[in-house]
């Protein structure tokens, strides 16, 4: 069978009478894309359409009007979403006040030629594209404190536009419950002190800050709470299916879009299972998301759900960017000599450093199960600094791992990773 694995897939041999396959619900894209985009622009699930808004708020050639996008790491289609949303406003404001905000979060921030694969041509000549920067100080303002005793710093160009407009794509989230929505706020454009508490070890070890919850989601809570506080006037998230087409769009309020997409995302992408499996094998949804080991843990997050305590996880991620070498996550990786030690080094820590969230979660699941990764990105070597296995033929070691297992056992395989959540049903 084929997982999804970089650009071009991963062909794997696994015994068909001893493993279950859970993909998404398989739904056509819609037939024309940018259509799709222009009808949630037009009739939004909730609040007046875009124009409507622009218009009641006397809007002129000098309002300022910024918008923000998912950054390079994510499968958003922006090349048909952003120039959608500039059709629809062009003659109501001068597109050399619109500036496109790359929400990285503490992601680096993305380069000319990402951007152009990103955004197309079009964009990059009729509107500034900036990235937004968490460490930059300069470029953050005060918006007061949200939600949980969050102080929250934005982006100082996207907290005094005039008009503000997210744009972003839903799936489920492995510790925000579901991606787009208020988070191309925050984390996206949010300071780095913000972010640091988004995801303190308190909130990541929350047992509601998991896959498809975000009521009662101590992430999620803040994350609604600093978009309210703080204001958007309009939101346009896309629901995908494992092509990366746009099935639905969805437009509108920002928080009432968002649940209605959220909705729609929990249908395609929730599968039930009868049971947990003794063998696992899992992928980041091949690129964009599986550029490095980072990203990866999400994948290795959703196959963990169904993965029997002590069982065998194999993730398969190209990461041809690495660890990567930016950032913190590494230095926090391997900073201890096993995962359960650095889980007790996070529980002790006062402050949280950048990248700890995802280290915690990944340890966490180290723990949980024995976690082997099939990559071209890292070596061996590499692999084991990071407290996992290198796994060189996934159908080799799925049969070597159900023959030690014994002969009822099972193996799972999610092909598109975090696309697919599947659950134990009750």
């Amino acid at each position: 069978m084929r997982l999804a694995y970089g650009r071009h897939g991963l062909e794997v041999d696994v015994p068909a009478g001893r493993t279950v396959v859970v993909e998404p619900r398989y739904v056509d894209g819609a037939a024309d894309q940018a259509a799709e985009v222009r009808r949630a622009i037009r009739h939004p699930v909730a609040g007046p359409a875009l124009r409507e808004r622009l218009i009641a708020k006397g809007t002129g050639r000098h309002t300022t009007v910024a918008i923000s996008v998912c950054d390079g790491t994510r499968a958003q289609p922006r090349h048909v979403m952003v120039p959608e949303i500039l059709d629809e406003i062009s003659d109501l404001v001068d597109l050399a006040n619109v500036v496109v905000i790359v929400a990285t979060g503490t992601h680096r921030g993305n380069t000319e030629a990402e951007l152009l694969d990103m955004l197309g041509p079009e964009v990059l000549r009729n509107v500034n594209v900036v990235n937004h920067d968490a460490r930059d100080g300069s470029d953050l303002t005060w918006c007061g404190t949200a939600g949980a005793g969050v102080p929250v710093w934005l982006n100082r160009t996207w907290a005094d536009a005039d008009v503000k407009i997210t744009t972003g794509f839903v799936e489920p989230h492995f510790f925000a419950g579901f991606s787009g929505g208020p988070k191309m706020i925050a984390p996206g454009l949010a300071g780095l002190d913000t972010v640091l508490v988004l995801h303190d070890a308190h909130r990541i070890g929350n047992p509601n800050a998991t896959w498809a919850i975000t009521e009662g989601n101590p992430v999620h809570d803040d994350v609604r709470a600093i978009a309210r506080m703080t204001g958007c006037d309009f939101a346009v998230d896309v629901v995908m299916n494992r092509n990366h087409q746009i099935v639905r769009a969805f437009g509108g309020d920002l928080i009432a879009m968002h649940r209605a997409a959220c909705r729609a995302a929990r249908e395609l992408s929730m599968v039930p299972v009868d049971a947990l499996f003794e063998v696992v094998v899992t992928t980041n949804s091949g690129y964009p998301l599986d550029q490095n080991l980072y990203q990866a843990v999400k994948g290795m997050s959703a196959g963990a759900s169904v993965t029997k305590p002590g069982g065998r996880l194999i993730v398969a991620a190209e990461c041809s960017d690495g660890y990567p070498d930016h950032g913190s996550y590494v230095d926090v990786l391997t900073s201890a000599e096993s995962p359960q030690a650095l889980l007790d080094q996070i529980a002790a820590r006062k402050q949280t450093l950048p990248d700890q969230w995802q280290v915690q979660i990944q340890a966490r699941t180290c723990t949980y199960a024995s976690v082997g990764v099939h990559c071209d990105g890292l070596d061996a070597q590499q692999l084991e600094a990071a407290h996992l296995n290198e796994v060189p033929d996934v159908g080799a070691e799925v049969e070597r791992a159900l023959h030690q297992a014994g002969p009822d056992a099972r193996c799972c395989v999610l092909p598109e990773g975090p696309q697919t959540i599947p659950y134990v049903a009750p």
